[in-house]
């Protein structure tokens, strides 16, 4: 069913319009005057305009542009008289979706009427379909076949067949964003967008038109109506990556979606309903948030419907060596270059560690050793340094470690390699800025490389 917008100045041919489109079920409005249609299109949406060519104060062509500007997604049928044809046929060019030549049967309005709003929602499945593939990061397996991942995927799939609000949480690193995908790959919803917000990295303002949409003028630089996530995950699931960073006034607007499927654009006294599953994750205690007024209890109740609490990887080590492999398989088939293997030593190093970072700092790792492995064999004694305790450390302050002993080669290193994922071990980059020259870089690696082997 269409909302459907009817400007033509003939009173008599808006009531037959009315009567024909109403019969298919369509949601009708019609109007007489362009410029009053143009204020209703700035409070309420419509998904098909159909407009005259030719009428007092406005012509059609001015008209369709006007409401194009509201509504880039809008379709319009331009009615006209035979000596416009022309005309209308240059309208099609300028963003008009087809035009009807006057006298015509009502069949001929009603047929053209599904199309346009069929191709309206085909535009839309589109734009959520574009915004996902943006939004989703290089596909992952649910790796793992300890007691306790078993258990994660268990419970993926015993919530998937909901639609209630799922918050997973657990350590960063520990893959809730993986498990959200999961839960919405394994649900009758996984032919519909699945998109994501990172709660975290927007400002107040900036997360609430993204999160809504805002209208054109609804602030600075709104120079055109956008959909929100809320929009355009319609039908599918929305993750809401880091919930607890948002900000209490956007809390109390994000539960009343929760509890009655409603909201408004920025900017917009139109009141849109959708239908989304929400799936929130946290590193977060929420229970002590609530406690020190940081977050909304009413909300944390809300959400805390299916909850589902993610192991850290120090608690699931048996899975450790399949991660490595798949993560060294992974990264091998993205270059295209020869998988690295790892001495038995290095695999014991690293199932021993207590991984602060989880899996995500174990990825890092494998993607630093394949770098660093110049016979393409992880040893030991390169990942000892990584592991020593000042890894982690020196990788979240960004800066070199200044513990007294310290080797001034040692500081060199941990630099250069830390440079070296930067630029995704792209040589020439990281000599450029390290201010140093790529054949020095060369040699320095190799150096490092026959030590490591020797020591192996």
């Amino acid at each position: 069913m269409a909302r459907v917008y009817v400007v033509d100045d003939n009173e008599l041919l808006q009531d037959s319009l009315r009567e024909a489109l109403i019969r298919e079920e369509h949601q009708v409005e019609t109007f007489s005057d362009p410029v009053e249609a143009l204020v209703a299109l700035k409070k309420q949406r419509c998904d098909v305009l159909i407009s005259d060519l030719k009428m007092p104060r406005m012509d059609g062509i001015t008209f369709m542009k006007e409401a194009l500007v509201l509504d880039r997604d809008l379709t319009v049928i331009l009615m006209t008289a035979f000596a416009s044809v022309s005309t209308a046929v240059q309208a099609m060019k300028v963003g008009a979706f087809d035009y009807l030549q006057k006298p015509f049967e009502a069949d001929e309005i009603t047929v053209l009427v599904e199309r346009a709003y069929q191709h309206r929602c085909l535009r839309a499945d589109n734009e959520a379909l574009r915004t996902s593939l943006h939004d989703r990061q290089q596909d992952r397996q649910m790796v793992g076949q300890s007691r306790l991942w078993r258990e994660v995927r268990q419970r993926c799939e015993q919530v998937a067949a909901s639609s209630a609000t799922v918050l997973v949480m657990g350590e960063s690193g520990t893959g809730k964003e993986l498990v959200a995908r999961e839960v919405h790959r394994l649900s009758p919803r996984a032919d519909r967008p699945l998109l994501a917000v990172n709660c975290a990295a927007l400002s107040s303002n900036l997360l609430e038109s993204e999160l809504f949409g805002h209208e054109r003028g609804a602030f600075t630089g709104a120079d055109r109506p956008r959909k929100g996530r809320f929009e355009l995950a319609d039908g599918g699931t929305l993750l809401l990556d880091e919930i607890s960073e948002m900000a209490l006034p956007l809390q109390s607007k994000l539960l009343r979606v929760l509890q009655e499927r409603q909201f408004e654009r920025v900017g917009s006294s139109a009141t849109q309903t959708v239908d989304v599953r929400v799936i929130a994750t946290t590193n977060r205690d929420l229970r002590e948030w609530v406690r020190a007024g940081k977050f909304r209890e009413d909300l944390y109740y809300r959400l805390h419907v299916l909850p589902m609490q993610l192991p850290p990887l120090r608690e699931r080590r048996e899975d450790i060596p399949l991660l490595v492999d798949y993560f060294l398989e992974s990264i091998a088939r993205r270059d295209g270059r020869p998988k690295v293997t790892v001495e038995s030593a290095a695999l014991r190093m690293l199932r021993d560690y207590h991984w602060p970072g989880n899996v995500r700092e174990l990825e890092n790792v494998c993607e630093r050793s394949v770098v660093m492995a110049g016979d393409r064999i992880l040893r030991s004694s390169v990942l000892e340094p990584w592991l020593s305790g000042e890894s982690s450390t020196t990788m979240q302050e960004g800066t070199p470690n200044l513990r007294p002993g310290r080797m001034l080669d040692d500081m060199e290193r941990q630099l250069i390699e830390r440079m070296l994922i930067q630029f995704n071990g792209h040589r020439e980059k990281t000599a450029r800025a390290l201010g140093i020259g790529v054949r020095t870089l060369g040699m320095k690696l190799k150096k490092w490389h026959e030590e490591a082997r020797k020591a192996g």
